[in-house]
């Protein structure tokens, strides 16, 4: 089941994303952006859909809708259900999201050191759009067009 987040969803929010980047701190030297953010002022901002199997949430997904696309600004799933297609799955969602609204895009940025998820991501269709220098590393920007 997804659901859209509601303020009292932060705290699992903020959690589940602690978790789920925890194992690129060694990779990268430091806590990625999403360990940092305000979950809080993001659902209250943007959007958040949060995955549950049965009672568990096991991933989300922060988006924001532009004029031509959207934008994902985390995904993340709960480390104890990796592997299991929730990442693709909440990839697909956001997909979805942009063809309801009518939008052709779907972006997203990830830091080069997480070579996982850039193998992810061109496997479901993303496309390299630009790198940039970012936070002492260097940000991929990529995207898809989605019909």
């Amino acid at each position: 089941m997804i659901r859209v987040a509601t303020i009292s969803d932060a705290e699992a929010v903020a959690a589940l994303t602690r978790a789920a980047y925890a194992k690129w701190v060694p990779v990268i030297g430091r806590e990625p952006l999403p360990m940092k953010a305000d979950h809080a002022a993001f659902i209250r901002d943007h959007r958040v859909d949060l995955l549950f199997a049965g009672s568990d949430l096991v991933a989300l997904l922060e988006t924001i809708q532009h004029e031509n696309d959207i934008l994902i600004e985390n995904v993340a799933v709960d480390p104890r259900f990796q592997k299991r297609g929730y990442g693709r799955k909440m990839l697909a969602y956001a997909e979805q999201l942009a063809a309801q609204a009518g939008v052709g895009i779907v972006r997203l940025y990830t830091n080069s050191l997480f070579k996982e998820n850039l193998r992810l991501y061109a496997s479901l269709g993303y496309e390299i759009e630009r790198e940039e220098a970012r936070n002492g590393g260097v940000a991929i920007y990529l995207f898809k067009r989605v019909p």
